[in-house]
C-alpha cells in the first residue's frame, strides 16, 4: 500500500520546481567547496569537518524530511499546526536563557554535532499556523477580533526573534504575514491601517537610528545593528560636536564595519561577464571577502565573482522557477488551506532570497540572512527542503 501510495504520489509532483531545487543544491556544494576549501588547513582537515560534506548530508536529511511530508496530507498538518507554533515558541524563549552566546546573540542551541536555530523552524510553524487560522469563512475574517488575533500571531515570534537579537529573521516574517492576511481575504481597511502603521514605525525608527543626537532617549539596539544601519544609509559614525580626533577615529570604525560590505561589492563586480572560473576568486581566495562569512551570507558573491554576470543569472532564474512554480501551486490548491500555505512558503523563499543577494550587491542591510539552500548552515537547508516539501505536499492533494 506504502508502494502505492508513494509511486502515485511521485507521478503527480511538481518535477520542474525540483529540478530547480537540485540545481541549487548542486551550486551549494560546489561553492560551499569553493568559499571554504582555500587554506592549506581546510584541506588537510578530516573529511567529516569539511563544511561541503557536511551541507551534503544537510541534504539528505532534508530531502527526506522532505519525501516524508509528502506522504502526509498538509490537512494532517494543519490539525498540528498550533502544537508546532506554541512549541516553536518555547524553543524561542528557551533559546534566549539556555542558548549558546556568539557574537552577542543567542540564536542557536549547541548540541555538539549540530547548532540548532529555532527561528527557522518558527518560520515555517508560524506558516502553518497563520494559514490554518485563516482558512474560516469571510465573514469571520472580516471581525476586528480575527485581525488582531492573526496580528498577534505574527507579533509574538518576531518579537522573540529580535531578542536574540536576530533583526533579519524576524523582519521576513512580516512580508509573510501580510501577503497571506491579503491573499485570506482579509478586508483591505485592516491591511491599509497595517501597512501604514508599519511604516510610520519603520520611518520614526530610521529617524531615531540616523538622526536623534547622543543622549537623548533612542530605540534600544546592538552596537553591531546600528552600525549596519548608519553603513547602509552612508551616514556618519561620528556627531557633529566630536573633535578631529573623534572625527578620525569614527571613520576609522566606519571603515571597517563597511569592509564587508565594500569587499562584497568588489567580488561582485571582478566577475565580469563569466566570471574568473570556479576556485578561481581572488577575493575569497586571499581573504579580502572574510572567510568567516564567505560560505554563509556572502556565497552569492563568492559565485559571482568565480562564475560573473552569468552565474549570477543562473541563480536568479533557478530561485525564480522555484518562485513560479510555487504561485503556480498556490494557484491551483484546491481549497484556501493549501493556498494560504504556498503563498506563506512562496513569500518567505522570496524575503530570504532578496534580502541576502540585496546585501551582496548593497541594495539592503547586512542583516545575517542566509541564501535558502546555497548558505552553508543545517538549519536554513533543512528548513527550506521541509518548506519545498510542503510546496510539494499542497501540489500532490490539489485533486485529492
Amino acid at each position: 500500500m506504502f508502494d502505492a501510495i508513494f509511486t502515485e504520489s511521485r507521478s503527480r509532483i511538481d518535477r520542474l520546481q525540483i529540478a530547480a531545487l537540485c540545481g541549487l543544491m548542486l551550486l551549494g556544494v560546489l561553492f560551499v567547496y569553493s568559499a571554504t576549501m582555500v587554506t592549506e588547513s581546510a584541506m588537510s582537515a578530516p573529511l567529516y569537518k569539511q563544511m561541503w560534506l557536511r551541507q551534503m548530508v544537510w541534504y539528505v536529511v532534508g530531502l527526506g524530511a522532505a519525501t516524508a511530508l509528502c506522504l502526509i496530507n498538509y490537512h494532517t498538518l494543519a490539525r498540528w499546526a498550533m502544537v508546532a507554533y506554541w512549541g516553536s515558541i518555547a524553543l524561542l524563549g528557551l533559546v534566549l536563557v539556555f542558548g549558546s552566546l556568539r557574537a552577542g546573540a543567542r540564536r542557536w542551541f549547541d548540541l555538539g554535532f549540530f547548532s540548532l536555530q529555532p527561528s527557522e523552524f518558527a518560520k515555517l510553524a508560524f506558516i502553518l499556523a497563520q494559514a490554518s487560522f485563516l482558512s474560516r469563512p469571510a465573514d469571520q475574517l472580516a471581525a476586528p477580533l480575527t485581525f488582531w488575533k492573526a496580528i498577534g500571531m505574527m507579533l509574538l515570534p518576531f518579537v522573540l526573534i529580535l531578542k536574540e537579537p536576530d533583526l533579519g529573521s524576524a523582519l521576513v516574517l512580516l512580508p509573510t504575514g501580510l501577503a497571506m492576511l491579503f491573499v485570506a481575504g482579509t478586508p483591505k481597511r485592516y491591511l491599509a491601517w497595517l501597512i501604514g502603521g508599519v511604516g510610520v514605525l519603520a520611518a520614526l525608527f530610521l529617524v531615531d537610528v540616523l538622526f536623534a543626537p547622543p543622549g537623548w532617549w533612542q530605540i534600544k539596539l546592538e552596537n553591531y545593528q546600528r552600525q549596519r544601519l548608519l553603513v547602509y544609509f552612508g551616514a556618519d559614525f561620528a556627531n557633529a560636536d566630536d573633535s578631529p580626533a573623534q572625527r578620525a577615529a569614527a571613520y576609522q570604525v566606519q571603515l571597517q564595519k563597511s569592509y564587508q560590505v565594500r569587499q562584497a561589492l568588489i567580488s561582485v563586480g571582478s566577475g565580469g561577464l563569466v566570471g574568473k572560473g570556479w576556485r578561481q576568486g581572488t577575493q575569497n581566495a586571499l581573504g579580502y571577502l572574510p572567510r568567516a562569512v564567505a560560505h554563509n551570507d556572502f556565497i552569492f558573491s563568492v559565485i559571482a565573482e568565480e562564475e560573473g554576470f552569468v552565474g549570477s543569472v543562473i541563480v536568479i532564474t533557478l530561485y525564480g522557477v522555484v518562485l513560479f512554480t510555487g504561485l503556480r501551486i498556490a494557484g491551483s490548491a484546491r481549497d484556501r488551506l493549501g493556498k494560504l500555505v504556498a503563498v506563506g512558503v512562496v513569500t518567505l523563499i522570496f524575503s530570504h532570497v532578496f534580502i541576502n543577494i540585496g546585501m551582496n550587491i548593497r541594495i539592503m542591510p547586512v542583516t545575517g540572512v542566509p541564501l535558502p539552500l546555497l548558505s552553508y548552515g543545517g538549519s536554513s537547508v533543512l528548513c527550506s527542503l521541509i518548506a519545498a516539501g510542503i510546496l510539494q505536499n499542497v501540489y500532490i492533494h490539489r485533486r485529492s
